[in-house]
């Protein structure tokens, strides 16, 4: 990986920090690549640990990860698929106004 890969990654991972933090704690629906999404997020009282669980209404696909802030280093934890889907996921999801 060369330097500006590096950074990238870096950037990326916290602009998708960036974005988890402004979803709403809860259940709530909204929209992702055009299809409407159910989605859960749950944050600890301390705000070390982050899940989210989301699933397309009316399709099969699904995204479910937990974020792990321990140390001060926050680690993803995706549930059985690459963290590229999550992250593009969080980084993509466009919540309902309601919620």
């Amino acid at each position: 990986m060369t330097a500006s890969s590096t950074r990238r990654a870096i950037s990326t991972f916290e602009t998708f920090l960036s974005a988890l933090a402004r979803l709403p704690v809860g259940y709530g629906q909204g929209v992702f690549d055009g299809e409407s999404w159910g989605v859960t997020v749950e944050r600890s009282a301390d705000g070390r640990r982050v899940k989210l669980y989301g699933e397309a209404l009316g399709g099969a696909d699904h995204v479910s990860f937990n974020l792990y802030r321990a140390g001060g280093t926050p680690r993803l934890k995706p549930c059985e698929m690459p963290a590229e889907k999550v992250m593009d996921f969080v980084l993509k999801y466009r919540p309902d106004a309601e919620n």
